[in-house]
């Protein structure tokens, strides 16, 4: 039997005893994509587990395997800041066995409070350390002092073999395996399980958040490498280093099959799939359906699986999403104005403002200058053209200005 019909055959059988758990989760064909990318484009809804991402799927598979082999085992331990410590918690009120949870103290609590809901009196949270490295050492510490078992939310066989329960439902719902398949990727536990189970059936696109691009840093240094620095904002596949072994599944993959996708454009798909189809997303469910542009030339006229991996989003950080959007869509900027100190020059700015153009932020960045005033200033609009006009009429009129929307550095100080 070779690799591949031995993992499907396994997949299937994890498919098979998690329904006992939770029903599978929708195939959806969506109109307003498929018209758009003039494809036929199916949405696979992990947002809409019972712990809304896929994560569950890994560890309840993994728990079942150590509960077969030892039936006495009742302790099980993890890291987490969010979706695999839910879906661990989930199972170990479905197993009735102790769960330990270590979260870093900088956890939002609405992903404590998740965790506990789920989990109930099984599960134990601890909240150790700034940084996920520290609160990883200090759960890998614990569970081997404890002698529990340690549950890694992707670097593991039997968390991949659950998480390849995602590919078998997509075959049994699509009739088949489709033309190509979006995948996201963090650790790589889901692309992997997807992997092994279609093999070279399909044509795969791997996306991965710009600012944690672990995947194509392994594929072209031919092994997995840490990232010096990684982007947390999407928090559920923002990994530092893709598992080791994700990476001997996906070593082979081509590198011009993996994507970038820029946190501020993954906020506009967050937002257009919020307002147009009513559907949730946190940053890391978005990227599949973010990619679409990327590849858009690739898939016109084909059938095409976009995974939704996770639905986790805290709504207190709809102002930043909405704002990284505007930004990354060019109807929202930011500039330092040098303003005139004398009578009337505000007014003059302000008659130079086109109908659709409005005042977001003014701020004056030195107060007892004598002459000029440097102003922060913050301004949307209905469409990015209105800017060239906007700074047109600047010039015209004299007005010395710097544009600080890209400036990494001055928006991360003034804005």
């Amino acid at each position: 039997m070779s690799f591949q019909q031995d993992f499907l055959t396994r997949a299937r059988t994890a498919e098979r005893a998690m329904r006992q758990v939770f029903p599978e989760t929708p195939l959806q064909r969506n109109v307003h994509l498929s018209e758009r990318f003039e494809c036929d484009i199916w949405l696979k809804r992990e947002d809409l587990t019972p712990v809304r991402s896929y994560k569950l799927r890994g560890a309840f598979n993994a728990m079942r395997k150590v509960l077969d082999d030892r039936p006495d085992s009742r302790l099980f331990v993890c890291a987490s800041a969010g979706n695999h410590a839910q879906g661990v918690a989930f199972m170990c009120q479905h197993f009735g066995v102790t769960g330990v949870i270590f979260m870093p103290i900088t956890t939002p609590q609405q992903k404590i409070q998740k965790t506990r809901i789920f989990g109930g009196d099984m599960v134990e949270i601890r909240l150790i350390g700034d940084y996920f490295d520290d609160t990883l050492a200090e759960a890998q510490k614990f569970c081997a002092s404890e002698g529990g078992h340690f549950l890694a939310p992707f670097d593991d066989a039997d968390v991949i073999e659950g998480q390849a329960s995602v590919a078998v439902e997509i075959a049994d719902q699509f009739g088949g395996a489709p033309d190509h398949i979006i995948l996201p990727v963090g650790g790589g536990g889901l692309s992997a399980g997807v992997v092994s189970y279609f093999g070279k059936s399909v044509h795969y696109s791997f996306v991965e958040p710009a600012g944690g691009t672990s995947l194509a840093a392994a594929i072209e240094a031919k092994e997995p490498v840490t990232l010096p620095r990684v982007d947390s904002f999407v928090d559920g596949a923002a990994v530092a280093r893709i598992g080791a072994h994700p990476f001997e599944i996906l070593k082979n993959i081509n590198l011009s099959d993996i994507y970038a996708a820029p946190e501020d454009r993954i906020c506009t798909t967050m937002l257009e799939m919020l307002n147009v189809e009513g559907i949730v997303l946190e940053p890391a469910g978005a990227l599949a359906i973010d990619a679409l542009v990327d590849v858009a030339d690739q898939i016109k006229g084909k059938q095409v699986v976009c995974v939704t991996s996770g639905g986790n989003f805290d709504f207190e950080r709809l102002p930043e999403v909405k704002e990284r959007a505007q930004r990354f869509s060019g109807v929202k900027k930011y500039f330092i104005l040098r303003l005139p100190q004398r009578p009337g020059a505000l007014k003059e700015f302000l008659n130079i403002l086109g109908p659709d153009d409005d005042v977001a932020r003014f701020e004056y960045l030195k107060k007892s200058a004598r002459n000029f005033g440097s102003v922060l200033i913050g301004i949307e609009t209905t469409k990015r053209e209105n800017f060239d006009l906007l700074f047109a009429r600047l010039d015209d009129a004299g007005f010395t200005y710097r544009d600080i929307t890209s400036d990494v550095t001055l928006a991360e100080f003034l804005i």
